[in-house]
Parts: structure tokens; sequence; C-alpha cells
């Protein structure tokens, strides 16, 4: 059997217990069924149908799977042992969640529409007319940016430490600017150089002093991206694309196909995640566990392991979209404000007193005030990014939007410009990041990421080739 059957079967089992088991109002069931049947179907045309490499796609099927559909159902359900809330303090009500559901459909339909228009109409002949871009993979350039790597390094290195030695905790004494330009983009730079250096290597038929100088190179821009993007400096959000990407550029036969990418985001994401944050919660040692593995069996069946995992802020998107429904009825729309924090991101505070805050902080403070929450730093859908700004027309919108950058990374992701195909398929797996919200970080940190892996590597190349121009005339 064809991998892409096991995957979709694999799909298809593993949403039986969702639809069987679980107790939903009759009402509410149908509404998070439609939304289950049209995803299956762009699911079936993604992994059956589709011909193109598409591993966005792969993470849009599976965000939406997992966030609008796996986590509140689970919540919904584990509302009958007491509490009648969501895991943000939003209350739960029928209408309401049918409602979002609805908003949650529309989007789909329009995304999937205008995902199938624009990939043939506009995309299809800028693939066939793509001409060939250079690969920016001279020797210079890989030891100049070697320089520039190592002298980010010298001039972190108190930064690097302070971020080593800082709970996770305790908020970091650096401004919100300076904590973007370190982290999301100067630290991005050796991405681009692996890029670069990788290239310029398999390029080479034969071993020669450069080979052994620039392999050299590639191996400290590995460390230096460790040193730089690790756990203990990282959230787990940024730290997934890197590494991910790595796998695609060294060892790309194991993600390069809608099935296996699939397959590695479905497993990783709604299997293997929850169930490895429910395991970290068992009370045991390691010996304990090994002597006596009855103990995680037990815990489960105590704690609801996975449905105490499900109803963590983790998964917190779909209630997080009621309460902006929520909070639009009572103060209406925003018409477009809101989006001045995302667009505008790069503009200081201290500039401008009266830059908005993110819509996830904006939404936070809302429940709050009204529903005696205690966080304000959450996520926020894309969804419900464009119904705070202008309702269903923005919402359509961003769907609108989202499918035609989607397909504008797909023919970067075709392209022979590796840098380029780079943060696309970077892109693809910061998806999941984007689309969970809030938009206002999930754009900046992508913008950051291009300047970092595609910009700053082409200003260098162009610093080199205007040089030596120069030097050619006089």
């Amino acid at each position: 059997m064809k991998l892409k059957y096991i995957v979709f079967l694999l799909y298809l089992l593993v949403s039986l217990p969702l639809f069987l088991f679980l107790k939903i109002e009759v009402t509410v069931w149908i509404s998070f069924f439609v939304n289950y049947m049209l995803i299956t179907i762009i699911s079936y045309y993604h992994l059956n149908i589709e011909k193109t490499f598409s591993p966005f796609l792969s993470s849009y099927i599976v965000f939406v799977y997992l966030f609008f559909l796996v986590a509140p159902m689970i919540q919904i359900d584990a509302m009958s042992l007491g509490s009648s809330k969501f895991p943000n303090n939003f209350p739960y009500n029928s209408y309401e969640v049918i409602y979002t559901n609805g908003l949650i459909f529309i989007f789909n339909m329009l995304f999937y529409a205008f995902y199938m228009f624009f990939k043939k109409r506009v995309f299809k002949k800028q693939m066939t007319n793509e001409s060939t871009s250079k690969h920016y993979s001279t020797p210079f350039l890989i030891v100049l940016l070697l320089l520039v790597c190592v002298t980010i390094g010298y001039f972190n290195y108190d930064f690097i430490i302070d971020e080593f030695q800082r709970s996770t905790y305790r908020k970091s004494g650096e401004s919100v600017s300076s904590l973007l330009i370190r982290k999301k983009v100067l630290f991005f730079v050796p991405l681009g150089a692996i890029v670069i250096a990788h290239t310029y290597l398999k390029r080479q038929k034969r071993i020669t002093n450069n080979v052994i100088l620039i392999f050299a190179c590639l191996i400290i821009f590995l460390v230096i991206l460790i040193l730089f993007k690790n756990p203990l400096i990282e959230k787990r959000n940024a730290l997934g694309p890197i590494y991910i990407t790595l796998i695609f550029i060294f060892t790309p036969k194991l993600i390069n196909n809608n099935s296996k990418f699939f397959l590695f985001m479905f497993i990783s994401m709604v299997l293997l995640f929850p169930f490895a944050s429910a395991f970290t919660h068992v009370d045991a040692t390691f010996q304990e566990l090994v002597n006596n593995p009855k103990i995680v069996i037990d815990f489960f069946v105590q704690s609801g392991g996975i449905t105490r995992v499900f109803s963590t802020l983790h998964y917190d998107a779909f209630p997080n979209i009621l309460a902006t429904v929520d909070y639009v009825s009572n103060f209406g729309f925003s018409y477009g404000y809101q989006l001045l924090s995302a667009l505008l991101f790069f503009v200081p505070r201290s500039f401008w007193a009266e830059k908005p805050n993110s819509t996830g902080e904006m939404i936070g403070n809302y429940l709050i005030d009204d529903y005696g929450f205690v966080y304000s730093n959450l996520s926020n859908p894309i969804v419900s990014e464009g119904y705070v700004n202008f309702g269903l027309l923005g919402l359509m919108i961003m769907a609108i939007l989202l499918a035609y950058f989607i397909c504008k990374f797909i023919f970067w992701l075709n392209s022979s410009d590796k840098l380029k195909a780079t943060i696309a398929f970077y892109f693809s797996v910061h998806l999941i990041f984007l689309l969970r919200g809030d938009f206002t970080n999930g754009f900046s940190y992508f913008i950051g990421a291009i300047v970092g892996i595609v910009l700053i590597p082409r200003l260098i190349d162009k610093f080199i080739s205007f040089s030596q121009k120069k030097s050619k005339v006089n």
C-alpha cells in the first residue's frame, strides 16, 4: 500500500474516537463534523491528488485539525466532569461555539478555493518562466559570513550568557526591539550561511582545499546556530521551524513530499506532543517507571492525561476566537487599527505611545477584566484577527491573502535560489505559529527570519560583487 493511503487512513482512524465517543450536544457535534468533512476533503486532495510539494497545506490541515477540532471537542467533552469554562476562562455556550465553527468553515472554504485558484491561474505560469538564480556560494562569501557570525556572537556574548542563566519565568531586561533584532534577525544569519555553504559543497565534484575550508565553515556555522538557537535561549515554537528546516537542508528525502511531511507533522503535533506533555506530568522517577510501567496507565486513568493536556493554554486557539467574537459584540470592530501592531511592529513604543497592543494581549486583558482570567499573553488565531478588524469581510480577506502568500511560497520553494527555497520551507513550519497567533508575533518573527536568512547574506554578496566590479574599473 502506498504511503499516501496509509497516511490518509491514519488520519481517519485517529478521528474516529473524536466523533464516536465524546459527549457533546448534537447541534455542536454537527457543527464540528461539518468542519471535519471540509478539512478531510482538503486532506484527500493534498495527499492523493496534489502533485506539487506543498508543506504549507500539510501544516494548515494539521493546525485546523488539532486546534479547531481535536482540542475544542475534548475541552467541551471534559466540561461534563464539572467546569463549564474553556482554558481561557471563557464560559461555554453552544450557540457561540456553533457560530465560531461557522466562521472557521467560511475561512477554510475560502482559503481552499483561492489556494486552488492562485496555484493554477497565477503561479503556474511563473513556475514555468522562472529564471535561473545565482547560488550565493563563493568561498569568499562563505568566509565573510563566518566572520559576520563570529562578530554577532562576540558582541552578544553577555546577552547569551544571561539567557542561559535566566530562569524561563523571569522576564528579560532587554527591550522588545532589542530582543527582536538579536533573537529574530541576527541569530538567524548562521542558518542562511549554512544554506550557502551546503550548496557550495553539493556542487563540488572532488575534494580541494576550498572544499575542506568550507566544510570546516559549515561545522562552525552549525555550532554557532545551536549556540544561538537552543531550548535554554529560545522557545519551542521558534526552535521547531529551525531544526525541521535543517532536516530539509541535509536529508530532504525524509520530508520532501506531501505524504512524508504530512505524516511527520501529524504524528509530531497530534500524537507525540500531547502524549509527551502528559507523560512529563507523571509523578514518578525514571527508575520507578522502569520497575512499574503501570504507573503511567494509572496516571492517565486517574488524571485524564490527554484531556488534561488539551485543557491547557497550549490549545486555547478556539476559545480565544470565542472571546474575540464576544469582545467585538461589546466594543465593535477595530477597522484595521489592530493590524497596525503587526504591520508597524518595528516602530518602538517609546516613539509611538498609542501603538495598539497585540490582539492576543488585548483579548487577554478583556478576559481578565470581564471573566476573571489571570493571564494576558494569549494566542489569537488568524481567523479572529480578521474578524476583530473588519468582521466577516476581514475574515474573508485574511483567508484570501493567506492562500495567495502560501502559493507564492510554493513558487519560492521550487526556486533555484536556495535562500528563497529555505525561507519558504521555514515558513511552512512557522505557519503553525502564525495561524495560532497572535498575528503581531507571527508576522514580525517571520519578517525577522527573512532578514536574517535571506536579506543579510544577499547584502553581503552584493557588497562583494560591487567591490569586485569597482576594483576592476580602477
